[in-house]
């Protein structure tokens, strides 16, 4: 097959009908597209036919031949969309950037030809990027990088680094994800699932193809996906053959499929003894709250404040008709992590027996802590590599199943294994937010104050427990009482995991619509309300800052007419101050540059940016001076990229590492300045210093003297948010659209503020999806996930992303050492919510149950 591939003329031999991005990515060695969703949906595969975006993964090889194939590293680095795209901060993780920039190289050049240097609209954009998602949200960035392109304003070399440390390496494709990683001799493996929702394994026959049990010890299957066994062989489509190969005998079980089912008396047990339920996976982060079992119940498990009262004053509030009582009943869908980058993990033993993991992972220490203990290894002969990781959102925090394959079937093998999941399994069972139910009970006094709150929460985590979710009402509004019960309901289907702020979204889904009720029932402004019921400063200047938004206080009151309608709505949230305190930053001076390193890891926070942005402040470097490693447990320890502790962890970590290499330069040459740049001639002469920073200690230490999970710490203080959303509700379609959010934050210290805004943004973004259009939906017959691909399961695209305004809000964290904690959870967590009150403010109707579907829309207003 002869075709051009970026200018040059190639000749290869190819399966006709594989897929042209197998082709382009293994044969070519080609990286730069990806294989995401294999059906033409999420664009991260596009590259350039004779000029034209196409995606690679719908289009056979045989299409390629004759033809002038362009991929992201054909465009050099040099495109203007590359250029805007890195100035503009136009990505995080990375791994749909390349398919975006490509098609947007597209656009950008159509566009000028027939426009000249002006800006498109927003909605010209979005059609142009409609074929593309990212998961992180970065869309805000990608709108504003497209419309600057194709003003000319980046036809020039730049003259000053982007915000975003590896930017360039991800605009350009050179950014290496574990999907990425080919090693001689690399075997594939796959893996075998369950047909079945629930059953008792017996006999399995695999053939002669290496394969390695992944059953729990009593060999009992509990939902449809679960994995069974994974098989290798040198090549994918051989592993796929004997893994299509294989013989179980399955000795069916009674399932149960629904959550009223799962409760009723009698239903079968998806943990028929004591011993079983000790072995359920948790989907909390951190410690999981101890709960009795009732069949397939668990719980009640959490903390309240005088629940006796709260249960008292409700009562008699209900029994009187007092109309300063709210109640209601709210309900979440199951919603799918999906990162863009799949599960993936290459595996290889070296002779000596050191085991080395390519890992596609946001905890490389702790996950390479916990290889070292599952295979009985010293930890120096652990070696996690994660250089780029294609998103995580809480999915991919554990050693999970798609290392163990890789490791024992290398060790079975002698060779390494490779295994990647498809997007099939990663929609099925890779990681979800457990849906919920929850009813609540709110009341005020005569004053108008909270007098007492109940929330009862029932967590839908298939089977995993450890939802916690009414927990977090303990958090919020003072200290009135109130009685917050957790509940696990097990059901034979995919556990739940840790999903960017756990708990969080669905608590405030119930919690803040039913504040905005009460602000009703009192007559009150819903802002004031939450202002005066909260007594958290940091939170008090959002709620001002929010106050006097135009959006909010020139807001229509009263009723709407036509078709389109549109609507504001605000709520308010917290999340808890985490960190590491055993994070480390090593530095080191080689050739004249100062070299940091830890084993932290970059998910698309920009982790390594912050590291860059303190050395650069604190020591006074050039850019070209510092080089920031991570992704590598070879490193001193670093935290993980869960429960938005990164930053707050490393950046002090790395001030106190600029502290001690400062004095250890000034020890090797006596005239070396005290404070401001270090001269580059110092860095010059001080080839091999090395020195290590840990993080300080907060003045008022931690609430929690011990690790939580991981590493991690509680410290003093909540972050806090506000978030302001207008929507358009269409009366006669159902549809609802967010057109504008403003997103205040108040975590202190900002290291890198355009990354931080990126963060916020994203979160906007998955909010809104968790809000308007995402639901697993699963066969309730069988048990089957029906939403296993990206046409089914919906996630928001760039033509759903509202304008979105931040503000950041730094003051009352001089307590903590740096000034700053995490941001990247709190600002997702209440954005459902404020969509869901700007609905009723356009329509009169109060949305319960999420996702806000067309047909609950049309059901709640013509009601």
């Amino acid at each position: 097959m002869e075709f051009s591939v970026n200018g040059g003329a190639t000749e290869v031999a190819a399966d006709p009908d594989a897929p042209a991005i197998d082709l382009v990515r293994d044969e070519l060695g080609l990286t730069g597209a990806k294989r995401a969703c294999g059906a033409g949906v999420c664009g991260a595969c596009t590259v350039l036919v004779d000029g034209a975006p196409t995606a690679s993964c719908l289009l056979p090889s045989s299409a390629l031949e004759g033809r002038a194939v362009t991929t992201v590293e054909g465009l050099g680095g040099t495109h203007p969309v590359q250029r805007a795209f890195a100035a503009h901060d136009a990505l995080q993780c990375g791994y749909c950037t390349p398919g975006f920039v490509v098609e947007a190289a597209a656009f950008v050049d159509s566009w000028r030809s027939a426009n000249g240097d002006t800006a498109p609209g927003r909605a010209e954009i979005a059609d142009a990027m409609a074929g593309h998602l990212c998961r992180c949200g970065a869309y805000e960035g990608i709108y504003s990088a497209v419309a600057a392109a194709c003003a000319g304003e980046h036809d020039a070399e730049p003259t000053a680094p982007p915000p975003r440390a590896e930017a360039m390496d991800k605009i350009t494709g050179r950014a290496r994800y574990t999907t990425d990683v080919r090693i001689d001799g690399c075997w594939e493996a796959v893996l075998v699932r369950s047909p079945k929702a629930h059953a008792v394994v017996g006999a399995i026959d695999a053939g002669e193809a290496p394969h390695v049990d992944l059953l729990p010890a009593d060999r009992t299957v509990r939902y449809v996906g679960q994995p069974v066994l994974a098989v290798a062989a040198p090549t994918r489509e051989k592993a796929r053959t004997a893994a299509g190969q294989v013989s179980v005998d399955y000795r069916d079980l009674a399932s149960v499929l629904d959550a009223e089912a799962a409760r009723a008396d009698g239903a079968p047990a998806v943990y028929a003894t004591a011993d079983d339920r000790k072995e359920a996976p948790s989907s909390s982060e951190g410690l999981s709250l101890p709960g009795r079992w009732n069949g397939n119940l668990r719980g009640p498990a959490g903390g309240s404040l005088r629940p006796g009262t709260a249960v008292r004053r409700i009562a008699a509030a209900a029994g009187s008709a007092d109309p300063r009582l709210v109640l209601g009943e709210y309900s979440t869908a199951v919603q799918v992590h999906t990162p863009m980058e799949p599960h993936a993990c290459v595996a290889r033993w070296d002779a000596d027996g050191d085991l080395h993991l390519h890992l596609s992972t946001q905890a490389v220490a702790a996950v390479a802590d916990e290889a070292a203990r599952r295979w009985k290894l010293d930890r120096s002969r652990i070696h996690v590599t994660a250089e780029h990781v294609g998103g995580g959102f809480g999915a991919k925090g554990l050693l999970s199943t798609e290392a163990v394959a890789a490791v024992e079937l290398a060790r079975l093998s002698g060779a390494p294994v490779r295994v990647v999941y498809d997007r099939a399994e990663e929609l099925t069972d890779a990681g979800n937010r457990p849906g919920t139910r929850t009813r609540l009970a709110m009341l005020a006094d005569a004053d108008g104050d909270l007098a007492a709150l109940t929330i009862d929460a029932y967590g839908e985590g298939g089977v995993s427990v450890g939802s916690a979710v009414a927990l977090h009402g303990n958090l919020m509004y003072g200290t009135a009482p109130r009685r917050m019960r957790d509940y696990d309901v097990v059901t034979n289907h995919p556990p739940g995991t840790p999903f960017r702020g756990p708990g969080g979204p669905p608590l405030a889904w119930a919690l803040e619509q039913a504040v905005d009720d009460m602000a009703a029932r009192l007559d009150e402004d819903p802002v004031a309300l939450r202002r005066r019921w909260d007594g958290n400063p940091k939170r008090r200047a959002l709620y001002d800052w929010a106050a006097a938004l135009p959006a909010w206080r020139d807001r229509p009151r009263g009723g709407r007419t036509g078709r389109y309608r549109r609507g504001v709505g605000v709520a308010a949230s917290n999340w808890l101050y985490l960190l590491d305190p055993g994070a480390r930053v090593e530095l080191s001076v080689e050739d004249g540059t100062v070299v940091a390193r830890t084993s932290t890891q970059d998910i698309g926070t920009g982790v390594r940016s912050v590291i860059g942005e303190v050395l650069r402040a604190e020591l006074g470097l050039p850019h070209d001076r510092i080089r920031v490693e991570t992704g590598s447990g070879d490193a001193v320890h670093g935290p993980s990229s869960t429960g938005s502790r990164t930053t707050t962890s490393v950046a002090p970590a790395t001030a106190e590492a600029a502290r001690l290499l400062r004095e250890a330069l000034r020890s090797r040459t006596p005239s070396a300045p005290a404070n401001g740049a270090v001269p580059t001639a110092v860095l010059d002469a001080a080839e091999g210093v090395r020195v290590t920073g840990r993080r300080r200690r907060d003045r008022r230490g931690y609430l929690t003297p011990f690790s939580i999970g991981d590493g991690a710490a509680i410290g003093r203080g909540f972050s806090g948010a506000v978030h302001v959303m207008e929507v358009e509700v269409d009366t006669l379609l159902g549809a609802v659209r967010a057109t504008r959010c403003w997103a205040g934050v108040s975590a202190g210290r900002i290291y890198a503020d355009r990354l931080a805004r990126n963060q916020v943004e994203g979160a906007v973004v998955q909010g809104v999806g968790y809000a308007l259009f995402e639901q697993r939906v699963t066969d309730p017959a069988t048990g089957t996930v029906l939403t296993d691909n990206l046409e089914d399961y919906r996630i928001p695209g760039i033509g759903d992303t509202p304008e979105i305004e931040v503000h950041f809000n730094q003051e009352g964290w001089d307590h903590v050492t740096g000034g700053g904690v995490g941001l990247g959870e709190v600002a997702t967590v209440g954005v459902a919510a404020a969509i869901g009150n700007a609905v009723r403010d356009a329509t009169g109707w109060r949305p319960r149950h999420l996702p806000i579907r067309p047909d609950r829309v049309l059901e709640g207003i013509n009601a």
